[in-house]
């Protein structure tokens, strides 16, 4: 209960609904700092009147530095418990054996789990195979920071709906908001679900969770020295200064004075973490297995965060990555900037390119920065956030 009482209901993460929470087993994955822990306790506190059989633990807690969950479990089973709720899960050693074994041995228990590192649920998640439905929470869309933020609220546009009817979409929304403005805030600091009073407050905090990730959750899961922590934050702000990083993997790893495999381990190690996005002509992707042909961080708040020499170009395809890739496949194409789908060609830029680029290329479009309102085959870059 001490948990539950501070929670608010009313504004909630676009995956909430999408979950299909009667399932056996569901797995709430993502980057630190998108709202795990608050959804699951937003649906325990929505849905259970009688808490009896509800039960939320988070494996951090110091009861389990002597006690093992299977214990606990028995116990909440003999008292007709039915709903666990699970969180920091990354946290209990051996944890993805551990609850294969509930969830074959309790067949009415429902388990729903969730954690601050993304990498060991890429790793361990998979012992579960078929059981578990995976969820990932991406962070905030342009369309949901307009909720959370300033309470103004959208429906979302399907793909298609943005490329046929662009035009009538931005006359409704720019009729209640001026988007530039928003928008512009957004890029900033708009893409995780917390607040705070002043900007560098809320980098601060962008940061202490980079630091987290690479102090706490890699080495984790994999034994990395304090040197190559430190190469990896030198490789974070070398992509946020020239980003978009078009890779050149020998060159990249003379800088970090390290090998070519422990440089595709270092990205991809960041890339499990959601830190970055490493994108080829195969897409988005595991690097031990593709080079990619460039880099982004994930987010344009973490290059506001952590640049000294931040680049208009760098955050604008970065946030078009960020917003098309949550639900459709990315991949590098031979001319332009994204392929989406495997349908459609996107050239990114400001409101004076044109389509030299991509001319002649079947279902192309420019996505354009500083633009209210777009034309055809031009069409506004911050429409691209209202896909979710």
């Amino acid at each position: 209960m001490r948990l539950l009482n501070p929670v608010k209901y009313i504004k909630k993460r676009y995956l909430f609904d999408m979950i299909n929470w009667d399932d056996r087993l569901i797995i709430i994955r993502g980057q630190r700092g998108t709202g795990k822990t608050t959804m699951v306790l937003q649906y325990i506190k929505s849905h259970f009147t009688e808490l009896e059989q509800v039960l939320y633990i988070s494996l951090d807690d110091i009861y389990f530095s002597e006690n093992s969950l299977s214990e606990l479990v028995e116990e909440f089973v003999s008292y007709d418990g039915k709903y666990l709720f699970v969180d920091e899960v990354h946290r209990y050693k051996g944890w993805s054996a551990e609850i294969k074994n509930i969830y074959d041995f309790y067949p009415d228990m429902h388990l729903i789990l969730s954690g601050s590192s993304a990498i060991d649920f890429y790793i361990n998640s998979a012992d579960l195979g078929r059981r578990a439905t995976v969820y990932k929470l991406p962070e905030q869309s342009f369309r949901e920071f307009l909720d959370f933020e300033y309470n103004i609220k959208f429906d979302t546009f399907t793909l298609d709906e943005i490329l046929r009817n662009h035009e009538k979409s931005s006359l409704v929304i720019n009729a209640r908001i001026k988007s530039l403005k928003y928008f512009k805030k957004y890029l900033q600091t708009g893409a995780y679900p917390f607040k705070s009073k002043e900007d560098y407050q809320y980098y601060e905090k962008l940061e202490a969770i980079i630091q987290t990730v690479i102090d706490n959750d890699i080495p984790a899961v994999e034994n990395i020295q304090y040197e190559s922590r430190r190469k990896l934050q030198r490789l974070l702000l070398m992509m946020a200064n020239n980003s978009p990083f078009k890779v050149n993997i020998s060159d990249l790893s003379r800088k970090l004075n390290t090998s070519r495999d422990v440089l595709s381990k270092y990205l991809n190690l960041l890339s499990m973490a959601g830190l970055i996005n490493t994108l080829s002509t195969d897409g988005l992707g595991n690097v031990m297995f593709r080079k990619p042909d460039k880099l982004y961080l994930s987010n344009t708040n973490l290059i506001n965060a952590i640049s000294t020499n931040i680049n208009t170009g760098c955050i604008r395809e970065t946030f078009f990555l960020n917003q098309l890739s949550q639900t459709h496949f990315i991949s590098y194409p031979k001319s332009g900037d994204f392929l989406v789908n495997g349908k459609y060609t996107f050239e990114i830029g400001g409101k004076t390119k044109t389509m030299k680029q991509i001319a002649g290329i079947k279902d192309s479009f420019l996505a354009l920065d500083e633009i209210e309102y777009g034309y055809k085959n031009k069409i506004p870059l911050w429409l691209f956030g209202f896909l979710y």
